[in-house]
């Protein structure tokens, strides 16, 4: 992506106050319990399954009415996504869009690692296996600046394919930014934001240790102090994303990924204060966490506090509305939230969007783009948001309706405001950049090493931090990027 379009990101985000622009993760809804819930967890009125399609067709859907032509009758695509919370949510409605089309949709939904390797390979080649798939955010760079998506400008202007009553332009400018091409044509949707915040899945157990949630690092590791163990639940749980999760913390301390991303990627993992920000944060892991929780993966540490094996976990917002369910959660009424605290050099919690398009490879184009206009539809946005509790839409109208603020107000707490907020702190400073840079990818495996090295002990910060470091300069200069080092 031009690095026009990255600038001109900053400043939307600050102007717009809406959906994100940079990525993370997300996942499915939480598994069901294996404990009974408690008795004080009273029920919280939470839609678990899509209500019935309505006769009425609505302006970006095929007429469901029986009888009605289904132009797509008998055709099958296939889509590709990685566990989030809103494909989890959409999975449940799938049955609605082929009702009204006649279409069927293969929709294969894999772990994050594995979605991104297999897609990055097959668009790389430009194959026609997938019509459909996530444009996962520290690829987009990538994928869509080598142009493997379908430039969806001809599908967005033809009235006949897209009725003005959809409304292309009422998605987040900021959060689209990831999937323009060099010249603004949009090649993708985004269809999930998400930003960073402390969550608390037994907050009763934090009420009684006196303290309050953290606002800063040192009042975490006083609360984790207190907590830990108590009641036998841990007191901290994270997945092994490390390169998400100890980001924010490593510019906290005051440090950085890259010297000045996008501008200069020469990678800064090997300064002091991305040593001791990774000691510190390998240290929370060794001492307050699940055992084995260095293989955990999203939904699994998600379970674990659904489970109320885990206390605190600082993620995407994504990953804990999905506890407000009582009937996938015994934590539903104890559920406590926090902005993430802030480090001794600032205040940085992650934020995110993800998008789908259409690979260029696709031999099924107008029956992929059918699907991703239900899919981004304004009705099926809202459904998502409001009946299933997806706490990140791209769509303006959804953001800003008294719906969504009503449904993401999640026991006492207001996370629609909590979203929005956190995306103007991204937006002024523009410090998740460094995340949608094509060299990314590379430089988080070899962080995630490095945190892991470190947690087990079979090194020391200081020495896995340069081996990660060596890793990263090696691999940048590998992709032909001129760099300091």
């Amino acid at each position: 992506m031009a690095k026009l379009n990255r600038r001109r990101f900053l400043g939307i985000l600050v102007a717009t106050g809406a959906a994100s622009a940079v990525s993370g993760c997300a996942a499915p809804a939480a598994p069901s319990p294996t404990a009974a819930p408690k008795p004080t967890e009273a029920p919280r009125p939470v839609a678990t399954a899509a209500p019935a399609a309505t006769a009425t067709p609505q302006p970006s859907q095929a007429p469901a009415q029986s009888g009605a032509a289904k132009p797509f009758a008998g055709q099958t695509i296939n889509a590709s996504f990685y566990q989030l919370t809103s494909v989890a949510a959409l999975q449940t409605m799938l049955s609605d869009f082929e009702q009204q089309t006649g279409m069927k949709v293969n929709m294969e939904v894999q772990g994050f690692a594995i979605h991104n390797q297999r897609m990055d390979l097959e668009l790389s080649v430009k194959g026609a296996a997938y019509d459909v798939s996530n444009i996962t955010f520290a690829y987009a760079n990538r994928w869509v600046g080598s142009g493997w998506f379908t430039n969806l400008e001809e599908f967005i202007k033809d009235a006949n394919k897209t009725p003005k009553e959809w409304d292309a332009e009422d998605f987040n400018a900021g959060a689209m930014v990831p999937f323009l091409d060099a010249k603004k044509n949009r090649c993708g949707f985004a269809y999930d934001g998400s930003v960073m915040v402390t969550c608390a899945a037994r907050g009763d157990l934090v009420e009684k240790s006196g303290l309050p949630m953290p606002k800063t690092f040192d009042d975490l590791v006083k609360l984790l102090d207190a907590i830990h163990d108590k009641g036998g639940v841990k007191a901290f749980v994270a997945d092994n994303l490390h390169h998400w999760c100890w980001a924010p913390f490593l510019m906290g301390f005051g440090g950085n990924v890259f010297k000045a991303a996008p501008d200069n990627l020469t990678p800064t993992l090997d300064t002091k204060e991305a040593i001791e920000s990774a000691d510190w944060y390998a240290n929370i892991l060794r001492k307050y966490c699940p055992e084995g929780v260095l293989s955990y993966t999203n939904d699994q540490a998600l379970t674990a506090q659904a489970q109320s094996r885990a206390n605190i976990r600082i993620q995407s917002i994504s990953w804990f509305t999905p506890m407000a369910d009582p009937a996938k959660s015994t934590v539903a009424k104890t559920l406590k939230f926090a902005r993430m605290p802030a480090g001794p050099k600032g205040d940085y919690p992650a934020g995110n969007s993800m998008g789908v398009g259409i690979p260029v490879g696709s031999k099924n184009k107008e029956a992929a783009w059918e699907f991703i206009k239900w899919m981004c539809s304004k009705e099926t946005v809202k459904r998502l948001a409001v009946e299933k509790l997806h706490p990140g839409p791209c769509r303006t109208s959804v953001i800003n309706s008294p719906e969504f603020k009503k449904a993401m107000t999640i026991n006492g707490h207001d996370l629609a405001s909590e979203y929005i907020t956190v995306l103007d702190l991204i937006g002024k400073s523009g410090y998740m950049l460094y995340r949608t840079v094509s060299v990314f990818p590379p430089v988080g495996t070899a962080i995630n090493k490095a945190i892991e090295a470190i947690a087990t002990k079979q090194t020391t910060a200081e020495a896995a931090m340069k081996q990660a470091q060596q890793e990263a300069v090696a691999d940048i200069k590998k992709a032909g990027v001129k760099i300091d080092a």
